[in-house]
């Protein structure tokens, strides 16, 4: 897939999204260059053209509201924003401003979607855990999460390919009868289950990036700080000055 452009406006939503969810998948899991990178960045953002202009997605839809078959879009800003985090770019704040925003934009859909948990909620609302003792327990209690979502996604992944297995041993014995409605209802709810588990893991680990790219971004502007007072560097004060601003 490296090293080519995509031919994007001919392809439907579905086909654009997988194109995308792989390169995220290979730059997540076994790193991916930077040509790569920009690919998967183009198409998520067609991609999120395309969920506008179709308009899937109403502002105060909770999670019963939505069909199975786009849950999966509700992953488009989080997969741009761990993307976009991996640009390497000589401006490194423009890259964390950007990264944040898709964070938030995701968070706050799941939050409409009321699928972030109570405790993350309420320590937001607060600004934040205040102790070093709060924030040590809200991460654990998020590693938590994250590990029994892991959890729940190997088990309906291992119970797919059980079936699978029955299935295919039994076509091969008997003729389709009574009860092969029953399975496709079950294959949809389990569709279902899978998709938001990933939607809750992904609130997990969108909510762990969120804070590292803040405290990057505290740093970052205390060493442009410093850089500017002692006359040194080549940090321009407009970045500061429009940072500000947002």
């Amino acid at each position: 897939m490296g090293g080519r452009v995509m031919r994007t406006g001919d392809l439907p939503l579905p086909a654009l999204f997988e194109e995308a969810r792989k390169i995220h998948e290979k730059a997540t899991e076994s790193g991916a260059d930077q040509e790569l990178l920009r690919e998967g960045c183009r198409l998520l953002e067609t991609c999120e053209d395309m969920i506008s202009k179709l308009g899937l997605f109403s502002r105060n839809e909770a999670t019963d509201d939505i069909i199975t078959g786009n849950l999966e879009y509700t992953l488009v800003p989080f997969y741009l924003a761990e993307l976009t985090d991996k640009i390497a770019q000589d401006d490194r704040m423009h890259v964390l401003w950007a990264s944040q925003a898709k964070l938030k934009e995701f968070i706050s859909c799941c939050e409409a979607m009321e699928h972030v948990p109570e405790e993350e909620l309420e320590t937001s609302a607060s600004g934040g855990a205040n102790s070093v003792a709060d924030r040590r327990a809200l991460k654990v209690a998020r590693f938590k999460r994250q590990r029994a979502a892991e959890s729940k996604l190997l088990e309906i992944k291992e119970r797919k390919g059980r079936r699978g297995r029955s299935s295919k041993a039994e076509a091969l014995s008997t003729p389709v009868e009574a009860g092969e409605e029953d399975m496709l209802d079950d294959y949809g709810e389990e569709e279902r289950e899978a998709w938001l588990t990933t939607i809750f893991l992904a609130i997990c680990k969108a909510l762990d990036l969120l804070e590292m790219l803040k405290n990057e971004e505290e740093m970052l502007s205390d060493v442009k700080e410093i850089h500017l007072k002692d006359g040194e560097g080549e940090f321009s004060q407009s970045v500061l000055d429009d940072r500000v601003k947002t």
